[in-house]
Protein backbone atom coordinates (compact mmCIF):
# COMPACT_ATOMS: atom_id res chain seq x y z
CA UNK A 1 0.00 0.00 0.00
CA UNK A 2 1.40 3.40 -1.00
CA UNK A 3 2.36 5.77 1.80
CA UNK A 4 0.03 8.69 2.41
CA UNK A 5 1.30 12.16 1.43
CA UNK A 6 2.44 14.28 4.39
CA UNK A 7 -0.16 16.25 6.33
CA UNK A 8 -0.29 19.91 7.45
CA UNK A 9 -2.76 21.13 10.10
CA UNK A 10 -3.34 24.89 9.73
CA UNK A 11 -5.51 27.22 11.82
CA UNK A 12 -6.91 30.52 10.57
CA UNK A 13 -7.22 28.99 7.11
CA UNK A 14 -10.12 31.05 5.73
CA UNK A 15 -7.97 33.92 4.43
CA UNK A 16 -4.60 35.63 4.42
CA UNK A 17 -1.52 33.77 5.61
CA UNK A 18 -3.41 30.61 6.58
CA UNK A 19 -5.04 30.24 3.18
CA UNK A 20 -1.76 30.99 1.38
CA UNK A 21 0.06 28.34 3.42
CA UNK A 22 -2.67 25.80 2.71
CA UNK A 23 -2.40 26.49 -1.03
CA UNK A 24 1.39 26.17 -0.93
CA UNK A 25 1.20 22.78 0.80
CA UNK A 26 -1.52 21.53 -1.56
CA UNK A 27 0.59 22.56 -4.56
CA UNK A 28 3.47 20.55 -3.09
CA UNK A 29 1.30 17.42 -2.95
CA UNK A 30 0.50 17.48 0.77
CA UNK A 31 -2.81 16.74 2.44
CA UNK A 32 -4.21 19.48 4.67
CA UNK A 33 -6.47 19.80 7.70
CA UNK A 34 -7.85 23.33 7.71
CA UNK A 35 -9.32 25.02 10.78
CA UNK A 36 -11.46 28.15 10.65
CA UNK A 37 -14.52 29.74 12.19
CA UNK A 38 -15.81 30.40 8.67
CA UNK A 39 -15.62 26.85 7.38
CA UNK A 40 -18.02 27.66 4.54
CA UNK A 41 -15.50 30.17 3.17
CA UNK A 42 -12.79 27.50 3.20
CA UNK A 43 -15.08 24.99 1.49
CA UNK A 44 -16.04 27.45 -1.24
CA UNK A 45 -12.40 28.29 -1.85
CA UNK A 46 -11.35 24.64 -2.09
CA UNK A 47 -14.29 23.79 -4.36
CA UNK A 48 -13.32 26.67 -6.64
CA UNK A 49 -9.70 25.52 -6.75
CA UNK A 50 -10.64 22.01 -7.89
CA UNK A 51 -8.83 20.38 -4.96
CA UNK A 52 -9.76 16.65 -4.71
CA UNK A 53 -11.87 15.86 -1.66
CA UNK A 54 -9.40 13.25 -0.40
CA UNK A 55 -6.69 15.91 -0.02
CA UNK A 56 -8.33 17.89 2.76
CA UNK A 57 -10.53 17.97 5.85
CA UNK A 58 -12.17 21.15 7.18
CA UNK A 59 -12.80 21.73 10.88
CA UNK A 60 -15.09 24.52 12.08
CA UNK A 61 -14.00 25.76 15.49
CA UNK A 62 -12.95 28.78 17.53
CA UNK A 63 -9.34 28.49 18.67
CA UNK A 64 -10.04 30.83 21.60
CA UNK A 65 -12.03 27.99 23.16
CA UNK A 66 -9.51 25.25 24.08
CA UNK A 67 -11.99 22.36 24.00
CA UNK A 68 -13.06 23.40 20.50
CA UNK A 69 -9.60 23.39 18.94
CA UNK A 70 -8.59 20.26 20.87
CA UNK A 71 -11.63 18.45 19.47
CA UNK A 72 -10.64 19.55 15.96
CA UNK A 73 -7.11 18.24 16.50
CA UNK A 74 -8.39 14.90 17.74
CA UNK A 75 -10.75 14.62 14.77
CA UNK A 76 -7.85 15.33 12.44
CA UNK A 77 -5.76 12.55 13.96
CA UNK A 78 -8.68 10.11 13.87
CA UNK A 79 -9.41 10.74 10.19
CA UNK A 80 -6.05 11.68 8.68
CA UNK A 81 -3.35 10.69 11.16
CA UNK A 82 -0.78 12.69 13.10
CA UNK A 83 0.27 15.76 11.10
CA UNK A 84 3.82 16.35 9.98
CA UNK A 85 3.39 20.11 10.38
CA UNK A 86 1.04 22.04 12.69
CA UNK A 87 0.74 25.78 12.01
CA UNK A 88 -0.89 27.82 14.78
CA UNK A 89 -1.70 30.79 12.59
CA UNK A 90 -5.13 31.97 13.80
CA UNK A 91 -4.95 35.42 15.31
CA UNK A 92 -6.73 38.72 15.68
CA UNK A 93 -5.46 42.29 15.76
CA UNK A 94 -7.47 45.12 17.33
CA UNK A 95 -6.27 48.46 18.65
CA UNK A 96 -6.88 49.31 22.28
CA UNK A 97 -6.90 52.22 24.72
CA UNK A 98 -6.28 51.10 28.30
CA UNK A 99 -8.25 54.11 29.57
CA UNK A 100 -11.39 52.48 28.12
CA UNK A 101 -12.93 49.69 30.25
CA UNK A 102 -14.36 47.92 27.20
CA UNK A 103 -10.87 47.55 25.75
CA UNK A 104 -9.84 45.29 28.62
CA UNK A 105 -12.35 42.81 27.23
CA UNK A 106 -10.75 43.28 23.82
CA UNK A 107 -7.37 42.49 25.35
CA UNK A 108 -8.74 39.30 26.94
CA UNK A 109 -10.17 38.24 23.57
CA UNK A 110 -6.84 38.84 21.82
CA UNK A 111 -4.92 36.83 24.41
CA UNK A 112 -7.49 34.02 24.30
CA UNK A 113 -7.04 33.70 20.54
CA UNK A 114 -3.39 34.57 19.98
CA UNK A 115 -1.88 32.88 23.04
CA UNK A 116 -4.13 30.35 24.73
CA UNK A 117 -5.44 29.34 21.29
CA UNK A 118 -1.90 28.73 20.06
CA UNK A 119 -1.00 26.55 23.05
CA UNK A 120 -4.29 24.63 22.75
CA UNK A 121 -3.57 24.04 19.06
CA UNK A 122 -0.23 22.42 19.86
CA UNK A 123 -1.26 20.49 22.98
CA UNK A 124 -3.02 17.45 21.41
CA UNK A 125 -0.18 16.82 18.98
CA UNK A 126 2.82 16.90 21.31
CA UNK A 127 2.59 13.38 22.75
CA UNK A 128 1.85 11.68 19.39
CA UNK A 129 4.67 13.58 17.71
CA UNK A 130 7.06 12.69 20.52
CA UNK A 131 6.07 9.04 20.22
CA UNK A 132 6.72 9.15 16.48
CA UNK A 133 9.96 11.10 16.95
CA UNK A 134 9.21 13.80 14.38
CA UNK A 135 7.06 16.82 13.60
CA UNK A 136 7.02 20.59 13.27
CA UNK A 137 5.04 22.90 15.56
CA UNK A 138 4.90 26.35 13.98
CA UNK A 139 3.88 29.44 15.92
CA UNK A 140 3.04 32.55 13.91
CA UNK A 141 4.23 35.59 15.85
CA UNK A 142 4.90 39.06 14.38
CA UNK A 143 7.59 41.71 14.28
CA UNK A 144 5.05 43.67 16.36
CA UNK A 145 6.17 41.44 19.22
CA UNK A 146 9.63 43.03 19.23
CA UNK A 147 8.62 46.41 20.69
CA UNK A 148 5.37 47.90 21.93
CA UNK A 149 3.57 50.23 19.53
CA UNK A 150 1.23 52.98 20.82
CA UNK A 151 -2.42 51.95 20.59
CA UNK A 152 -1.42 48.39 19.82
CA UNK A 153 -0.62 47.17 23.32
CA UNK A 154 -2.70 43.98 23.37
CA UNK A 155 -1.54 42.74 19.98
CA UNK A 156 2.13 43.58 20.59
CA UNK A 157 2.02 41.92 24.00
CA UNK A 158 0.32 38.83 22.58
CA UNK A 159 2.91 38.40 19.84
CA UNK A 160 5.79 38.96 22.26
CA UNK A 161 4.23 36.17 24.32
CA UNK A 162 4.09 33.91 21.25
CA UNK A 163 7.82 34.39 20.73
CA UNK A 164 8.65 33.61 24.37
CA UNK A 165 6.21 30.71 24.59
CA UNK A 166 7.59 29.03 21.47
CA UNK A 167 11.12 29.51 22.75
CA UNK A 168 10.16 27.78 26.00
CA UNK A 169 8.44 24.94 24.15
CA UNK A 170 11.43 24.50 21.88
CA UNK A 171 13.62 23.90 24.92
CA UNK A 172 11.12 21.44 26.39
CA UNK A 173 11.05 19.38 23.18
CA UNK A 174 14.78 19.44 22.54
CA UNK A 175 16.02 15.98 21.60
CA UNK A 176 12.52 14.60 20.94
CA UNK A 177 12.64 14.98 17.16
CA UNK A 178 9.84 17.57 17.33
CA UNK A 179 10.95 20.99 16.09
CA UNK A 180 9.36 24.26 17.19
CA UNK A 181 9.52 26.99 14.55
CA UNK A 182 8.65 30.62 15.25
CA UNK A 183 7.70 32.73 12.24
CA UNK A 184 7.56 36.51 12.65
CA UNK A 185 5.90 38.08 9.62
CA UNK A 186 6.41 41.71 8.81
CA UNK A 187 3.59 43.36 6.91
CA UNK A 188 1.62 40.92 4.76
CA UNK A 189 -1.29 42.01 2.57
CA UNK A 190 -4.18 40.37 4.47
CA UNK A 191 -7.53 41.45 5.94
CA UNK A 192 -5.65 42.09 9.21
CA UNK A 193 -3.48 44.79 7.65
CA UNK A 194 -5.60 46.42 4.95
CA UNK A 195 -7.20 48.96 7.26
CA UNK A 196 -3.98 50.00 8.97
CA UNK A 197 -3.66 53.77 9.04
CA UNK A 198 0.13 53.88 8.78
CA UNK A 199 2.88 53.03 6.30
CA UNK A 200 3.71 49.34 5.93
CA UNK A 201 7.26 48.98 4.60
CA UNK A 202 8.30 45.80 2.75
CA UNK A 203 4.65 44.72 2.35
CA UNK A 204 4.50 41.13 1.09
CA UNK A 205 1.92 39.29 -0.97
CA UNK A 206 0.56 36.30 1.05
CA UNK A 207 1.79 33.79 -1.55
CA UNK A 208 5.31 35.22 -1.40
CA UNK A 209 5.21 34.97 2.38
CA UNK A 210 3.96 31.38 2.23
CA UNK A 211 6.76 30.31 -0.11
CA UNK A 212 9.42 31.63 2.27
CA UNK A 213 7.61 30.33 5.34
CA UNK A 214 7.34 26.77 4.02
CA UNK A 215 11.08 26.74 3.27
CA UNK A 216 11.83 27.87 6.83
CA UNK A 217 9.49 25.24 8.28
CA UNK A 218 11.06 22.49 6.18
CA UNK A 219 14.50 23.46 7.45
CA UNK A 220 13.24 23.44 11.03
CA UNK A 221 14.70 26.84 11.84
CA UNK A 222 14.15 28.07 15.38
CA UNK A 223 13.13 31.61 14.42
CA UNK A 224 12.63 33.43 11.14
CA UNK A 225 11.46 36.95 10.31
CA UNK A 226 9.85 37.28 6.89
CA UNK A 227 10.86 39.31 4.95
CA UNK A 228 14.43 39.53 6.17
CA UNK A 229 14.42 43.32 5.74
CA UNK A 230 11.86 43.58 8.53
CA UNK A 231 14.13 41.46 10.68
CA UNK A 232 16.89 44.03 10.26
CA UNK A 233 14.48 46.89 10.98
CA UNK A 234 13.19 45.09 14.09
CA UNK A 235 16.71 44.59 15.44
CA UNK A 236 17.46 48.27 14.93
CA UNK A 237 14.26 49.26 16.73
CA UNK A 238 15.07 46.87 19.57
CA UNK A 239 18.46 48.55 19.99
CA UNK A 240 17.04 52.07 20.29
CA UNK A 241 17.03 53.62 23.78
CA UNK A 242 13.46 54.04 25.09
CA UNK A 243 13.52 57.84 24.89
CA UNK A 244 14.58 57.79 21.23
CA UNK A 245 12.09 55.02 20.40
CA UNK A 246 9.25 57.02 22.00
CA UNK A 247 10.16 60.17 20.03
CA UNK A 248 10.36 58.19 16.81
CA UNK A 249 6.78 56.91 17.23
CA UNK A 250 5.28 60.15 18.52
CA UNK A 251 2.22 61.05 16.47
CA UNK A 252 2.12 57.72 14.61
CA UNK A 253 -1.45 56.77 13.61
CA UNK A 254 -2.89 54.07 15.85
CA UNK A 255 -4.58 50.79 15.08
CA UNK A 256 -8.36 50.92 14.82
CA UNK A 257 -10.10 50.15 18.09
CA UNK A 258 -13.09 47.82 18.02
CA UNK A 259 -15.95 49.43 16.14
CA UNK A 260 -13.67 51.81 14.24
CA UNK A 261 -12.71 49.38 11.46
CA UNK A 262 -12.43 45.73 10.60
CA UNK A 263 -10.62 43.84 13.37
CA UNK A 264 -9.95 40.30 12.20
Amino acid sequence: MAAQPPLAFITGASSGIGQALALRYLQAGWRVALVARRSDVVKNWLDGSGTPADRYEIHCCDVSEPDSIIAAAQACMARQGVPDVVVANAGISIGMDTAERADLDVMARIFATNNLGLAATFQPFISPMRARGSGRLVGVASVAGIRGLPGHGAYCASKAAVISYCESLRGELRGSGVRVVTLSPGYVDTPLTRENRYAMPFLLDPDAFAERAVRAIERGVAYRTIPWQMGVAAKLLRALPPALFDRLLAGRPRKHRQGQGRSA
